[in-house]
């Protein structure tokens, strides 16, 4: 989408106001895009996934990388698809350090809506960082430096190990 498409469509406060994996049309805006029915900004795309260039980004070249078949999150998504998102995204971070100066990249994804996911259908960011803010405006959501619990951590390990 655009940023005059996001305008038009008042696309904060629609998805603010949505269901899940809704968009104005009751259809998913990542699948209304593969499908050519939603503009983008297209900078790689195969048979599986496709990379266009985020509408509200939080630095200069932040892109989405989307597998082509939905899938609601990272829970759902088949490991083929998720393999393949993973793939592209570290191709197109390898080309943000040679070719835009991105002195370090994020890759991120969001899993559901408390996980800050805004849009249904799994997708990674792929965020460029630079040192000088008038290029990046993302700042970190929390203080690192504040060490967990020592058996507290153990405990977590146990329990996640076990139920792997």
């Amino acid at each position: 989408m655009t940023r005059s498409l996001r305008d038009a469509l008042g696309y904060s406060e629609v998805m603010s106001e949505m269901a899940p994996e809704q968009t104005v049309d009751g259809k998913c805006v990542f699948c209304e895009i593969v499908a050519g029915r939603l503009p983008s900004d297209v900078v790689a795309e195969d048979n599986t996934t496709l990379a266009f260039m985020n509408i509200d980004p939080g630095s200069e070249g932040h892109l989405l990388v989307i597998p082509k078949a939905h899938s609601v999150d990272l829970l759902s998504v088949p490991q083929e698809d998720l393999i393949a998102t993973t793939l592209v995204a570290q191709r197109i971070a390898t080309v943000m350090h040679s070719q835009m100066g991105a002195e370090g990249v994020n890759l991120l994804n969001s899993c559901g809506a408390v996980g800050w996911q805004s849009v249904f259908h799994f997708h990674l960011h792929v965020i460029p960082r630079y040192s000088d803010k008038s290029r990046d405006r993302l700042t970190l959501p929390y203080e690192p430096g504040a060490p967990s619990d020592p058996v507290a951590r153990e405990n977590y390990a146990r329990r996640l190990a076990g139920a792997l």
